[in-house]
């Protein structure tokens, strides 16, 4: 992704987890100059915003922003309100979950997409993936398409004929193939959140849909996940 020797520009959505970290390493990879967006929008698991700060001065990265939302919109979900988390879920993969967050993604990409813009960067990176998921429906397919159809007619890059690209490199990907090519891209995993509820000393609980996941794909891998655990669950 590169014009003779100047580095075309990239926005990476940047929570800090696994998913979003593999996909920064693969955006720093193919020699883009990204910029990294977190977003702080009342969700419980803040922790995540303090390891994506850490995680993006690993990267070769131009800057970190973290902007601030108001929760409110948010509201409704077991991460952002005082709805009780799921946890221990066998059928995971079967139906959308209280964590689901109304809107969130489509807001993300929205801001995401403004950023762009404003820099002039053609590539707009998103870690959603539509086979290890817990049934969000802003990680399908589908929803990539359209926001990209959205993308094409919305910004004067589009209507000038250099409309922004929506990637979501891991959207056909398990989560075990997730992470063996970050392993591959030298992602340190162990300084990355997953969890949905970590304690105050930044461990993992390992029974939340999220820890589940993650574990299952490193179990899958052969490895034990390096990221610490508040309880046996490996």
């Amino acid at each position: 992704m590169k014009t003779g020797n100047v580095r075309e520009r990239a926005v990476v959505l940047f929570s800090g987890g696994l998913d979003s970290t593999t996909v920064l390493a693969m955006a720093t990879a193919a020699n883009l100059e990204v910029t990294a967006l977190s977003f702080r929008y009342g969700q419980r698991h803040t922790l995540e915003l303090q390891k994506a700060e850490e995680a993006a001065k690993s990267y070769d990265v131009k800057e970190h922003i973290i902007i601030d939302l108001d929760p409110e919109p948010f509201r409704g979900s077991s991460l952002t309100g005082n709805i009780p988390l799921p946890k221990h879920r066998e059928n995971i993969l079967r139906t959308i979950p209280s964590t689901y967050v109304p809107a969130r993604n489509t807001v993300f990409l929205s801001i995401a997409l403004g950023i762009a813009e404003a820099r002039n960067a053609n590539h707009i990176f998103i870690g959603v993936n539509s086979l290890d998921y817990s049934g969000y429906p802003d990680c399908r397919p589908e929803y990539i398409d359209a926001f990209q159809k959205v993308a094409n007619l919305a910004t004067k890059e589009a209507v000038e004929g250099t409309p922004p690209i929506i990637h979501a490199p891991l959207l056909y990907m398990t989560k075990a193939e997730i992470i063996k090519e970050g392993i591959e891209l030298g992602v340190d995993y162990g300084k990355t959140l997953s969890c949905y509820q970590p304690n105050s000393r930044g461990e993992s609980c390992g029974v939340c849909d999220a820890c589940i996941l993650r574990l299952k794909g490193f179990k899958a891998n052969g490895l034990s996940d390096p990221a610490p655990y508040s309880s046996n669950e490996q």
